[in-house]
């Protein structure tokens, strides 16, 4: 476990060590923090999207309920 995330398998320390070299090579010192802002950025959309989906699904059976009772 120790050695392995749930996303990269069974990649080793070795193994990530020359992909963030690769990487830093590819973009460079500078857009690399870029990079990271607009993937958290990416990421914390994605969540709030995913709990507004989750509160109208909830949402829902009052609505039904309502409409209903009426």
């Amino acid at each position: 476990m120790a050695n392995q995330l749930l996303f990269l398998g069974s990649l080793g320390g070795q193994e990530i060590i020359i992909i963030a070299l690769v990487i830093l090579l590819l973009f460079g010192g500078k857009k690399i923090p870029e990079l990271m802002h607009g993937l958290g950025k990416g990421v914390s959309q994605f969540k709030k999207g995913m709990n507004d989906i989750e509160k109208e699904i909830n949402a829902e059976p009052e609505k039904i309920d309502e409409t209903q009772n009426k």
